[in-house]
């Protein structure tokens, strides 16, 4: 399985488990939303509700901080999954949120894609929705290898090599100030910003591989040494991440992100572009 299906493979496809990995608690300045009552609403037939939301470390004081392999093993379980069960997974939220689901999962060795265009995609085709929750046989996942990885503080302290913030111009050259009071305006010295919404088509689809090369070339990337991707908490990152995994670089996500560098007093902080 690639790891963006498209909607025609998908609703054609036989045994995957299709996930809604809809998000929206921690994003700063996103509408008030319940992703769990939307899903009871509609959802692709036969999706299961992931609940990205509560799928984290309830133990951090940082956002959306990435859980326990645990955790994610005992979810999937929860959701009918065995270890080898191919995997699907979709969002209906601007920021792309199946992609941080993408790399949630990975922590635990899953082989995941995405649903390319996600739900709106799916709508506008006029393809099959339901309602309701959907019950479901416990799997028996076992975690395997990560696929994904993850960088501390101590070990971003220590980072000599490229790193890209997927947050928006003005956010990270300090213009706009950070919408958490406690964390200061700016970026990491070094790092590069690629706003996330660069990848996209107007209807929410991937653009080309050849694109994705050309934004990464352009904010001087290379795309055959060594990644870090950051953002605010660790979200839009794994936009980055993902859109590096399509040119086969596995690049590592700053998971405490610019909530927690820029909080902490002891981390330089740079203003302007990069």
């Amino acid at each position: 399985m690639d790891g963006l299906v498209t909607t025609e493979w998908l609703a054609g496809a036989d045994h995957v488990l299709v996930l809604d990995a809809t998000y929206t608690s921690t994003i700063p300045g996103s509408p008030p939303r319940n992703p769990r009552a939307e899903f009871e609403v509609e959802h692709i037939a036969g999706a299961r509700f992931l609940d990205l939301d509560t799928l984290v470390d309830e133990t951090s004081p940082l956002p959306s901080t990435m859980p326990t392999v645990a955790k994610i093993a005992e979810r999937l379980r929860a959701l009918g999954a065995s270890t080898e069960t191919p995997i699907v997974l979709y969002d209906n939220s601007p920021h792309h949120t199946s992609c941080r689901a993408w790399w949630v999962l990975r922590l635990a060795g899953v082989d995941v894609a995405l649903l390319d265009g996600g739900m709106a995609k799916w709508k506008a085709e006029g393809r099959l929705c339901t309602a309701g929750p959907h019950q479901t046989e416990p799997g028996d996942f076992e975690a395997r290898a990560p696929r994904a990885r993850a960088r501390t503080l101590e070990e971003m302290k220590a980072e000599t090599g490229q790193i890209a913030d997927a947050r928006g111009q003005a956010r990270f050259t300090g213009e706009e100030a950070d919408p958490r009071a406690e964390v200061a305006a700016g970026h990491i010295p070094g790092s590069k910003n690629i706003p996330y919404p660069r990848f996209f088509n107007a209807d929410g689809t991937w653009k080309a591989p050849e694109h994705i090369r050309a934004v990464f070339e352009e904010h001087g990337i290379d795309l055959g040494q060594p990644l870090v991707t950051t953002c605010g908490s660790g979200i839009t990152a794994a936009i980055l991440a993902f859109g590096a995994h399509l040119l086969d670089n596995e690049a590592a996500l700053y998971d405490g992100s610019w909530t927690e560098w820029g909080s902490r007093p002891e981390t330089a902080k740079a203003l302007g572009p990069a």
